[in-house]
């Protein structure tokens, strides 16, 4: 018989695929569902960008790339950060990755080992945990809580930092909850981490374009004080409507590029021609996409928090940032899991259960409003009917 390492008996995953198949499989028998789980906008990627990746083709770009990404990819993503935050960027530090889950793999992966701790935003993605649970070292959840609006809390974060602490990771706009934190918090976290020179940080911003109401979004880039230690986390899957083309990119300290670099040559070569010609496309063409995209976003924010705040036993409180509300059904009286299942089975509403993003998402679900305004209303009047039917189980 055959023996794997023992690593991977502590390997998770992300639900959210789980949901999404079994709510294809219920579709496929006849069932009407309306998919809420799934983080993905419904939006075509705009036709010029897949236009640029169709001209790479027709132009010849078949073959493998640096393993880095094509250096005008590379100077485009510096481009946009100089754009959006006022930073200078080294294209030789920029990393062109296939997806976000790959700098987050890369990271922990440098950092964790049996005896190390690394930080992770909990209730949050949940790949963060399983990758730290993977590489053996001890994963110490930062609370995300309610009270905060979702946002973290510079103190307690700081409070948790040991001497066992390798990597604090953290993400604003963040999923699953839409919470957004405010400069001061941000600044507060930065001045608090001088007093940890040795431990690293992992920015996760990919929802960085998507904040409403005028919330700017804070990015962690605009510290040179801990940039010799900050790993940039971006992509092109949320914000440009790109999820299947797998393109994200990264910022490295120079002391950790040539270690990306060699992790990529060991594992995916390089992300195919064509898509980083389309990556050069979104973000150095016009921005009206996601202009257009986020005003709908917004629109359907304010549709389902209305809407989640009608519903007997649920509270929700605005999300500021990204396309997903994190409504509180403790007074419901389910456990959330208990409640996705049933409102998937019996509502055809699909939903993420909050303690598939961490040990503090009980009594919340997750909601992902990146669906039709017809669809969101749907699935929040099956909800209501769900609710005032059914007693907890």
């Amino acid at each position: 018989m055959f023996r794997t390492v023992a690593n991977f008996d502590r390997i998770g995953e992300e639900n959210a695929f789980a949901v999404l198949a079994r709510a294809t499989d219920l579709a496929a028998q006849g069932r009407d569902i309306v998919n809420l789980g799934i983080g993905q906008p419904d939006f075509p990627t705009p036709p010029h960008i897949a236009e640029a990746a169709i001209r790479a083709i027709r132009d010849g770009h078949h073959g493998y790339t640096p393993a880095t990404g094509i250096l005008p990819l590379r100077e485009a993503v510096a481009g946009d950060l100089h754009r959006r935050f006022g930073v200078e960027v080294d294209p030789g530090r920029v990393m062109v990755v296939p997806g976000g889950k790959v700098t987050m793999f890369a990271a922990i992966l440098m950092f964790g080992e049996p005896g190390a701790e690394i930080l992770y935003p909990d209730p949050g993605f949940p790949i963060y945990r399983s990758m730290i649970e993977y590489t053996g070292a001890t994963p110490v959840p930062i609370p995300i809580r309610e009270e905060n609006g979702f946002a973290f809390s510079a103190a307690e974060t700081l409070s948790l930092i040991g001497p066992k602490t390798r990597l604090v990771i953290v993400n604003s706009p963040a999923n699953p909850t839409g919470g957004v934190t405010p400069k001061a918090e941000i600044d507060a976290l930065v001045a608090g981490l001088a007093a940890f020179p040795d431990v690293a940080i992992l920015s996760d911003e990919i929802y960085g374009a998507m904040t409403y109401d005028g919330a700017p979004h804070v990015s962690l880039l605009s510290y040179p004080e801990i940039r010799d230690r900050l790993i940039y986390l971006d992509g092109a899957s949320k914000t440009y409507a790109m999820t299947g083309w797998r393109l994200g990119w990264s910022v490295w300290p120079d002391k950790l590029y040539e270690m990306v670099r060699k992790l990529a040559v060991n594992s995916f070569s390089c992300v195919n021609a064509p898509t980083q010609f389309a990556g050069i496309a979104a973000l150095s063409g016009p921005q009206d996409c996601v202009a257009e995209m986020m005003a709908a976003f917004d629109r359907r924010r304010k549709l389902v928090t209305e809407g989640l705040n009608r519903l007997p036993g649920v509270s929700c409180i605005v999300p500021k940032g990204a396309f997903y509300a994190f409504p509180n059904i403790s007074r419901t009286g389910w456990k959330a899991k208990k409640l996705a299942s049933a409102l998937l089975d019996e509502a055809g509403v699909a939903t993420i259960g909050g303690p598939d993003f961490g040990v503090h998402g009980e009594g919340y679900i997750r909601i992902s409003y990146a669906n039709s305004a017809e669809n969101i209303s749907r699935a929040l009047d099956r909800m209501g009917t769900f609710l005032a039917e059914r007693k907890a189980a």
